[in-house]
């Protein structure tokens, strides 16, 4: 018998012919109910609890945008800082939930943090630089020096015979 097949004892398929796929991934599942239970839905877009953020980042003659999707948190829990030509964005939430009815008693905590270090491709006034948070979305405006803005000149491209 192959070693995979005497790690993992299958059930008999219907055609007499070991299940062990079936039962690793049997395995799997009760493995991940057990673990996941307690959490609520993890497929909610829970952001401020150290999942990863989403962040778009564009940059137009005059400025570089950063936005950042950031649910549920406003300007007090979040951090935006220019340290030399990064942009660092730091935040963190903490929620306490308690709920008493006649017949239990339920409290929950919990908390997360996230930081995210964006590189800024030019040297920036940090005293220019605004940041704000909307319907939670942070939005950070990081605009170019004129220097920067002189840099920028349009190649011709020609085609190669």
């Amino acid at each position: 018998m192959p070693r995979l097949l005497q790690r993992f004892p299958g059930h008999k398929s219907t055609n007499g012919e070991l299940d062990v796929f079936g039962r690793l991934r049997r395995e799997m599942d009760r493995l991940f109910e057990d673990f996941t239970q307690g959490f609520g839905h993890l497929t909610e877009p829970d952001l401020s609890f150290g999942l990863p953020t989403k962040v778009d980042v564009s940059e137009s003659d005059d400025a570089l945008t950063v936005a950042m999707e950031l649910p549920g948190l406003d300007e007090k829990q979040v951090d935006v800082t220019l340290d030399h030509d990064v942009l660092v964005i730091k935040g963190e939430k903490k929620e306490e939930h308690e709920e008493k009815k006649k017949d239990y008693h339920l409290k929950e905590r919990r908390w997360g943090s996230f930081e995210r270090r964006i590189a800024v491709p030019f040297h920036a006034d940090a005293a220019k630089v605004r940041a704000s948070v909307k319907k939670g979305v942070l939005t950070v405006t990081v605009p170019k020096p004129a220097e920067a803005k002189a840099q920028i000149k349009k190649i011709e491209v020609k085609s190669a015979s």
